[in-house]
């Protein structure tokens, strides 16, 4: 009676700090600002969606579409602020629902296997990666939703349970709305690797025909998600040809890629994305070694539960590796699989340190809060310097504007190139917002008072 009461007492512990951990990231959402360029260029894009009602093409600005991914995340920031107006809490806050979608599909799937899913819940939210995507304005939380799925789908599926084959694909046409055909690529990777270990050459293919509902899984894959592809081409002709062929190839075979419509190429070293796993997967990349020991040592090697996490954490890993053009977040989709392998080597058991250091991830959470806020927001986000100014009078920027300005003005700072363009603004009252390096290229700027100022970036007040 003791130890059942002393167990219990454990579960609501580890609940509480599940509890905590998820509404701390909740409630940090509204406390720092969207800053440039990831946040606020897809919350602008949200904002844009709502205020053009063009719902079907995502835009990069006013009239100009946006062909670098597809719309669900858009959609889901959009959503946010149809329901709660334009706010950082309200383009967050659906990319939160995301990942505590992602970690009760990690929970269920651990409590088939017979596994605490509450540590994988707090395994899961509290990795970094994850932890800071989980309410990040951006594709990739959308993108591990629809991986997860599709993993979990196709494990149960293969334990003979067929409606979850089904959930799986659904899974991929979650994927290939959030990020597109990458999903494929990145399950593909996962499974065959699988398969290839567990089963050999020859053995599983036929078997995979047999268990996997492959031809209705796939016709509802593509009912689900080749619509829209189909309709974004005939509303703006072009797309398919850059988004698959420029996004897909171009990008991953180039990291100089000069062909990038809406930023440069992040040009890294090849295997760079092994290192970025190591640090975005902290705290608990750490403990992997010790996890792959104790399920080697378990079984007298891994048993095929192990070697489907182990496929799926590695196959970004995998994918990655011969790219240059690459970001931290994009082991985000192998997370789910590290945490499960991690709760599955201690399973029956704590693993070691959990719920503090779990605290110890919240609390850091919101020490970046609070030091953003004290500087580095204000340069990264023009929040602050347009609060500084009366929105009774207009506002403009000379030859730059940022997507935080655009969010932040909701598109009403417009952009001024010319000195001719500056003098017709001056008749009435203005505010202009210029670069530090740009202070002494018009002597309009001498006759106008500095009223607030960045390291990078001055308001200007002219006309008065």
């Amino acid at each position: 009676m003791i130890n059942r009461l002393k167990s219990l007492s454990l579960v609501h512990y580890s609940l509480a700090v599940l509890v905590t951990v998820l509404c701390v990231r909740l409630v940090s959402l509204a406390f720092y600002p969207l800053m440039d360029t990831t946040e606020a260029r897809y919350g602008e894009m949200a904002r844009l969606m709502v205020d053009t009602g063009n719902w079907l093409t995502p835009l990069f600005d006013y009239g100009v579409p946006f062909w670098g991914k597809p719309p669900l995340h858009t959609w889901m920031s959009a959503l946010g602020i149809e329901l709660l107006g334009i706010s950082e809490f309200a383009v967050r806050f659906p990319h939160w629902l995301a990942a505590v979608a992602v970690l009760a599909l990690t929970g269920y799937f651990a409590k088939q296997l017979k596994v605490s899913a509450l540590q994988v819940a707090i395994l899961l939210a509290t990795t970094a990666v994850f932890y800071v995507s989980a309410g990040a304005v951006m594709t990739d939380m959308a993108l591990t939703l629809g991986m997860t799925l599709a993993m979990v789908g196709f494990y149960l599926c293969w334990q003979g349970r067929v409606v979850w084959g089904y959930l799986g694909f659904v899974g991929l046409a979650i994927g290939l709305l959030a990020k597109g055909p990458v999903v494929l690529v990145l399950m593909g990777l996962a499974v065959g690797l699988w398969l290839l270990w567990q089963y050999g050459l020859i053995k599983p293919w036929k078997q995979l025909y047999n268990r996997v509902p492959l031809l209705g899984g796939l016709g509802l894959m593509l009912f689900l998600s080749l619509p829209w592809y189909f309709m974004a081409e005939q509303a703006t002709p072009g797309f398919l040809q850059y988004f698959i062929v420029g996004e897909h190839w171009l990008r991953f075979v180039d990291s100089g890629w000069q062909g990038d419509l809406y930023g440069s190429a992040h040009d890294e070293i090849r295997g760079t994305i092994w290192l970025f796993f190591a640090v975005s997967a902290l705290p608990w990349s750490l403990f992997i070694p010790r996890a792959l020991w104790r399920l080697w040592q378990a079984g007298s090697g891994f048993d095929k539960t192990t070697k489907f996490f182990i496929c799926w954490m590695l196959s970004p890993l995998i994918l990655f590796t011969f790219a240059g053009n690459i970001l931290p977040a994009y082991v985000l989709p192998g997370i789910p699989g590290m945490g499960l392998l991690l709760a599955y080597a201690w399973r029956g058991e704590k693993v070691p340190k959990l719920e503090p250091i779990a605290l110890g991830v919240s609390g850091l959470i919101l020490i970046t809060v609070v030091v953003l806020n004290l500087g580095p927001a204000k340069e990264k986000s023009d929040k602050w310097l347009l609060a500084q100014r009366s929105p009774a009078i207009a506002t403009y920027y000379w030859k730059d504007n940022r997507f935080s300005s655009r969010f932040y003005s909701q598109g009403k700072a417009q952009l001024l190139e010319s000195e001719e363009a500056l003098r017709q603004v001056a008749k009435a009252p203005f505010y202009l917002v210029v670069g530090s390096e740009k202070l002494d290229e018009s002597a309009l700027f001498s006759q106008c008072v500095d009223t607030a100022s960045t390291s990078e970036k001055s308001l200007l007040l002219c006309g008065r």
